[in-house]
């Protein structure tokens, strides 16, 4: 216990609710009664127990808060403010308003302290797994319990409800994350009502069958609160859920346990009689000075704690250089000077899969940049994603750089989204191509966040064969290119694959998809003056023809089939240029000089085994379009591209049709 927790901290909780109940009515928009029902919770948590510090809000030695049922973002806003973050009393006021430091759900990047994006509910549980992996991966490798951060992740009945927190509780029990505390906000109020409506799940049990702790207290008894987090943060085996029965919109004497409170205003008169039931002034954004004094007593501790931590860093440093060594390569993201050249060299220019290319380009990654982790949903045996010099991360072996996922599409997704937040990792994770929709809502948010996980997607076209339409993308890569900030590689050969990855590690303002085949691709004839840095502007030409009648641009295995349709193009009297195109984005993102080189002034067709409408934006047309807008077939690969016209002869005859 510590010296704080002699304290009252009612005046902390009823600022929270002060504040969250103006600032909702100012906007006359928002959620004011999750901020008032977990306000003693975050009032124990932030005052007596989190490492913070605003002075160094990026300090390694950091607890991370995640408030996975974002849409009380205002309860995190006010925390901010008390601990002297860049959250102002007038930043308050801004509450989701244009261009404010506090949205109406907590985003990285607009708002110091806020250590993930959270809306989509259940993903910031997800988050907080990662993070949690990260700490323990960092600590372990670097043999240094400095950097073992301990993560609290607050969640609502809504999050529970969703999936992707069964998933990632899954794997957080059966890896013994021993440094993750989740808080339930156990309010029994959703949008519509009360749960009852559609849940009768036992939360605890469905938790202690996964692995975790459990403990059950009253989430307005600062005594039970701060009792339940001195265990939770005792050295154990497991992660910790605190189940917290709260009463959303406590203090409200007409809406509080209502749905009513949970996503809009009181209202003027209902916030005048709560706040007289609170004994809280009647004047809006008003802070208790007790609060503001138990939150300076909290910093000064803080302080001094982190204070310590970088003198026992320090220690560390001079006696474990190497190690020191190797942890500040993690944190700077360092990589060779050479990283380009060294993975295309490490892909090779043989004939092959570009999903065992990419196999091999992660094996010499994984030995050039410390930080890079991989794993898989189950799938590396077709994936190819396994470091294979080091061991597996499980409960007994922290150090390994491979994460087994195991069938988690999505929590895979919200975990890869942790790890890269944390600090010092580039993690990767794979699934097939046609599962991508399983973990779109994480692949957007890391978007959205401009952080750098990459996904790794195989299995990539109607080349799948036998498995047939339900393993078969069709619309996976237009899908996935219609996401803003998500940079979609499909390489076409050993060159293409390596630089693919050399972008991906080296990529700071957003993530990464690769789609890499399962079949065999053949050796492309690249000219004499072919650079691998060209892959790196999206788009190239790769056969060129004077006095071209048409420029037809492919991606990934369709890249090889436009070479023989040229061929066949130019033995009936019609010269082609082919264009390979492994990155749309990157290519946009040139100026329209070299843009315009590449395409020619020929007519330009699209090759792709996909829905061919985002291609028109290069060739104006949807009849110059070759894809497929249909679903798949189960067959051997050659009867499929037979089927549905994807050979050198069909691909010539729609040119010249189209012509």
């Amino acid at each position: 216990m510590t010296a704080a927790a002699t304290n009252d901290l009612t005046p902390v909780a009823n600022t929270i609710r002060g504040l969250a109940m103006d600032a909702v009515q100012k906007a006359n928009s928002g959620h004011p009664g999750m901020p008032m029902g977990m306000a003693e919770i975050a009032a124990v948590l932030w005052t007596e127990f989190l490492r913070w510090s605003p002075d160094e809000p990026d300090w390694a030695g950091r607890d991370r808060f995640v408030l996975s049922n974002g849409h009380g973002s205002m309860l995190q806003y006010a925390l901010l403010h008390l601990a002297g973050y860049p959250v102002s009393i007038d930043d308050l006021k801004q509450f989701r308003q244009l261009h404010s430091k506090t949205p109406g759900h907590p985003e990285y990047g607009d708002t110091v302290g806020v250590e993930t994006t959270t809306g989509p509910l259940g993903q910031g549980l997800a988050n907080a797994v990662g993070m949690a992996i990260a700490a323990q991966m960092v600590a372990a490798r670097t043999d240094n319990p400095l950097l073992r951060a301990r993560v609290f992740v607050c969640v609502g009945d809504g999050c529970l409800m969703e999936g992707i927190s069964s998933e990632a509780a899954g794997l957080a029990g059966h890896l013994g994350l021993d440094n993750l505390v989740c808080l339930f906000d156990d309010n029994g109020i959703t949008i519509e009502g009360h749960t009852e409506l559609a849940t009768s799940e036992d939360i605890p049990k469905r938790f202690e069958a996964q692995g975790w702790r459990v403990q059950k207290i009253d989430g307005h008894d600062v005594d039970q609160i701060r009792a339940a987090l001195n265990q939770a943060t005792q050295p154990g085996d497991r992660p910790q859920l605190i189940c917290c029965r709260t009463t959303i919109g406590k203090g409200s004497p007409n809406k509080a346990d209502t749905h009513d409170v949970h996503g809009a205003p009181l209202g003027d008169d209902e916030i005048a009689k709560t706040k007289q039931a609170l004994g809280l002034p009647a004047e809006a954004f008003w802070v208790d000075p007790k609060a503001r004094e138990l939150f300076a007593a909290a910093k000064a501790r803080n302080e001094k704690l982190r204070r310590q931590w970088h003198a026992e860093m320090k220690t560390w440093q001079q006696k474990a250089p190497e190690r020191a060594k190797l942890w500040h390569a993690m944190q700077q993201h360092e990589v060779p000077a050479d990283l380009l050249e060294q993975l295309v060299k490490a892909a090779g220019d043989e004939a092959a899969e570009t999903r065992a290319i990419s196999g091999k380009v992660i094996q010499k990654a994984a030995a050039l940049v410390h930080g890079f982790v991989s794993g898989s949903a189950d799938l590396d045996p077709s994936t190819k994603t396994r470091i294979k010099a080091s061991g597996s991360f499980t409960k007994q072996d922290r150090t390994g750089r491979t994460v087994h996922y195991g069938i988690r599409e999505h929590a895979m997704g919200g975990i890869l989204n942790g790890l890269a937040l944390a600090g010092g990792l580039r993690p990767a994770g794979s699934t097939f191509l046609v599962f991508a929709d399983y973990m779109r809502t994480p692949m957007r948010l890391a978007a959205l966040m401009k952080i750098p996980p990459t996904f790794v997607f195989t299995h990539d076209s109607l080349m799948v064969g036998e498995d047939g339409p339900t393993h078969q993308p069709v619309e996976q890569l237009a899908t996935l290119r219609a996401i803003p900030n998500l940079h979609v590689f499909r390489p076409a050969d050993g060159p293409e694959t390596g630089a693919a990855w050399a972008w991906a590690l080296t990529r700071k303002d957003g993530p990464v998809a690769l789609a890499l085949t399962r079949q065999n691709l053949p050796v492309l004839p690249h000219h004499k003056g072919f650079e691998p840095k060209q892959v790196l502007r999206g788009g190239y030409v790769l056969v060129d023809h004077e006095g071209a009648k048409a420029t037809l641009v492919a991606t990934g295995a369709e890249v090889g089939l436009a070479v023989d349709a040229q061929k066949e193009l130019a033995a009936n009297g019609t010269p082609t240029r082919v264009v390979s195109m492994p990155c749309l984005e990157l290519f946009q993102q040139q100026d329209a000089a070299y843009r315009a080189q590449v395409l020619g002034k020929a007519p330009v067709f699209t090759l792709e085994m996909g829905v061919p409408e985002w291609w028109v934006q290069l060739t104006g047309r949807l009849d110059r379009c070759i894809g497929h807008r249909g679903f798949g077939a189960s067959a051997p690969a050659k009867h499929v591209a037979e089927h549905f016209g994807f050979t050198p002869k069909a691909v010539a005859e729609r040119v010249r049709k189209a012509l």
